[in-house]
């Protein structure tokens, strides 16, 4: 079982805190499963693999646009969160993971006990495709290349991912552009690919998209790839307390949307 949190805008540094918690927890065996579902204030962010080169903005342009800069230890490169971007932060066991039934990807033989980080990234690779696909947008992975590609002309990086192991435990994840203002990825060379432009959905699809309407679609898939229920959360304190473990309904706002009371998929 996934509780999901829904956090709207909140800064990098907070993020930071709040997973380092929560892995802690994690580990601990204190809590189960989470996805944490948020936007960011603008912030670029440099993996372990990033260049400082690959940031092309001075200093002074980046204060003047309100950006921030963040050393990580996810894997990667440079990348770009903001606002209209959703983010998704899945705090996970490996050892707890599943493939869904009519999930196309498979570990190979011998089935080790615990998810490899090369098969969990396939896996979140196939629940943003899926996503996209459920807004009718095609897309792709590309061979060698961490992510989610448009299947437009040009290909374009519609999903980033980069994401941390500690002890089976999982943090950071992925970067989904519906709405974002895409002239950001100007001040940097996104994930270290030059030859590759960058889209969102809202660029895809001519319109503005519902971020709520995105992250019910994230966790529908999340539930079908990994095989598992999703519970929805509306806190991380309510996470964190007695109710963890029981049915509990989307946030009021994402209800109203839809019209619906149960968000528990299986």
């Amino acid at each position: 079982m996934i509780s999901i949190v829904q956090l709207g805008v909140i800064d990098y540094a907070e993020g930071l805190r709040l997973q380092r918690k929560l892995v802690d927890l994690r580990k601990a065996g204190q809590i189960a499963d989470v996805l944490l579902l948020l936007e960011h204030s603008p912030v670029i962010t440099l993996g372990r693999n990033a260049k400082a080169a690959n940031v092309l903005a001075s200093t002074e342009v980046l204060a003047a646009r309100g950006v921030e800069v963040f050393e990580c230890d996810r894997g990667g490169d440079v990348t770009f969160h903001g606002p209209g971007q959703l983010v998704g932060y899945p705090i996970f066991d490996l050892r707890s993971l599943k493939g869904g039934a009519d999930t196309p990807v498979r570990e190979t033989a011998p089935l080790r006990k615990t998810l490899g980080v090369v098969e969990y990234l396939r896996r979140l690779e196939e629940i943003l495709i899926r996503t996209c696909a459920d807004f009718k947008i095609p897309a792709h992975r590309v061979p060698g290349l961490t992510g989610v590609w448009t299947d437009s002309a040009p290909e374009a990086k519609i999903a980033a991912m980069g994401v941390h192991i500690s002890r089976s435990v999982t943090s950071h994840g992925f970067a989904l552009n519906v709405n974002t203002d895409l002239s950001y990825f100007n001040l940097i060379v996104p994930c270290g690919i030059s030859a590759k432009p960058v889209t969102s959905m809202q660029k895809d699809l001519g319109r503005e998209v519902d971020l709520n309407d995105v992250a019910q679609a994230v966790s529908r898939n999340f539930g079908s790839v990994l095989g598992s229920q999703m519970l929805w959360v509306e806190t991380v304190d309510a996470l964190l307390g007695n109710s963890v473990g029981l049915p509990m309904k989307a946030p009021a706002e994402l209800r109203r949307l839809h019209g619906e009371d149960d968000f528990l998929h299986g």
